[in-house]
């Protein structure tokens, strides 16, 4: 171990880190890459990295117009979990939960994922209805879950109002045991140095500001530091994906809203899982620094803010505080936005588009960071291959014109 004198801790203390390691470059964009991701968050990322390291195809430019992590990656609220309902989209997440369980010895980076359980609350005889269906469609897929009683839920949260003069009653709850948080920085900067080191190019404070399209294909981007050309191009642009799409001819089918979270001041430890409840409209956990992260739904107007509205976040703590007594004279630190980008059946967009060698992965809404690794794992074999992988497929555009959509809008309901 290396000792430092006291005038060797003043040195560091005054050095401002110019001296470390960065842990990626910032290098000038080249004239022509093989692919194009546009959007520097977890997703867009994530594709790059598994285009270098399982694809082999390392000639390739993360274009962000901000700092990386500067949208939605750093914006949420970092719940982890796959128990959606229906077999498609229980396949994705339950991808990506199987990819989350390895991913800090994959990046070598510790994304602090904590497998420390989520409860999904029942107040009435339907919610229980429901979450039983779920539960089982759960462990038909292979994938963990039980339903609880009220006992159940009080010896996992004996901090929860679980009595009977409750406004709404817990009358059980979905528990999934394998589901937890990660720290949303750290996956962000471990797929950016990870991607950076098998040569991926990310380009910050990078905008696109068009498409070069050619005989209805894509061959580059415009961007303001210059054209920048490429064959195959992939937006992952999270809120943005509406305005990208109107920039290549073609109307997604998304609106765009804020999504607010809140986070308190540090306690000592006293929740140790993570509770939702998509019928008082709250959600709740306890970062490993001790603050309480609250969420819930998005706010019913469409816009592009990073902030929200203070009406949605008044709700949010009276959801809160019914079932949290104990939290009431917690005094909230900060408040923020992202923006999501919603579908009509409450699920993501990972498809090919009208435009040749144009792809686009969005429409997330409220489920995107639990889906980073497995996102980005598909769609860069999507874009490696130039077709959907299988586990994208049923995800295509097309399913708003069939009407094969993929409703989760029980699953997904409340921001998570």
């Amino acid at each position: 171990m290396q000792h430092y004198s006291g005038f060797g801790l003043v040195k560091h203390a005054l050095s401002h880190h110019e001296n470390w390691q960065r842990q990626w470059r910032n290098p000038t964009p080249k004239k022509e890459y093989d692919v194009i991701i546009v959007g520097g968050g977890g997703h867009g990322l994530a594709t790059a990295y598994y285009l270098a390291k399982v694809h082999g195809i390392t000639n390739v430019a993360v274009i962000e117009k901000g700092w990386l992590g500067g949208g939605n990656t750093a914006r949420n609220t970092t719940i982890v979990r796959s128990n959606y309902l229906w077999d498609e989209s229980a396949a994705l997440y339950e991808h990506s939960m199987k990819l989350w369980e390895g991913l800090s010895q994959d990046l070598n980076y510790n994304v602090m994922f904590s497998q420390r359980g989520v409860l999904n609350l029942g107040h009435t005889l339907q919610d229980m209805r429901d979450i039983q269906r779920r539960v089982n469609a759960n462990r038909l897929n292979g994938i963990d879950g039980e339903v609880l009683d009220t006992k159940g839920v009080q010896d996992i949260v004996p901090i929860m109002d679980c009595s009977k003069n409750a406004r709404y009653p817990v009358m059980g709850a979905s528990w999934q045991p394998r589901a937890g948080v990660a720290r949303h920085d750290a996956v962000a900067w471990g797929y950016a140095r990870g991607a950076d080191a098998r040569g991926v190019d990310i380009l910050q404070q990078t905008e696109v500001t068009g498409f070069k399209i050619h005989d209805g294909r894509v061959v580059g981007v415009h961007t303001n530091r210059g054209d920048i050309g490429a064959k195959t191009v992939g937006c992952v642009a999270s809120g943005n994906s509406g305005v990208l799409a109107k920039m290549a001819g073609f109307k997604l089918p998304i609106e765009s809203h804020p999504l607010q979270a809140l986070v308190s001041e540090p306690l000592k430890p006293v929740l140790d899982t993570v509770v939702m409840s998509n019928h008082v409209h709250g959600y709740i956990s306890q970062s490993d620094k001790g603050d309480l992260v609250i969420g819930a739904g998005i706010d019913g107007y469409v816009g592009y803010g990073q902030r929200g509205s203070y009406a949605t976040v008044e709700h949010t703590l009276q959801a809160i505080v019914e079932m949290f007594p104990i939290f009431s004279r917690v005094r909230m630190n900060r408040q923020w936005g992202g923006i999501v980008d919603t579908c009509p059946d409450a699920c993501p967009i990972l498809s090919a588009t009208p435009v040749k060698g144009l792809f686009f992965n969005c429409g997330w809404g409220t489920g995107g960071f639990k889906a980073t690794p497995g996102s980005g794992h598909i769609f860069a074999a999507t874009l490696a291959k130039g077709k959907a992988h299988p586990l994208a497929a049923p995800f295509s555009i097309d399913r708003f014109h069939t009407g094969a959509l993929v409703d989760e809008h029980g699953a997904a309901g409340v921001a998570h």
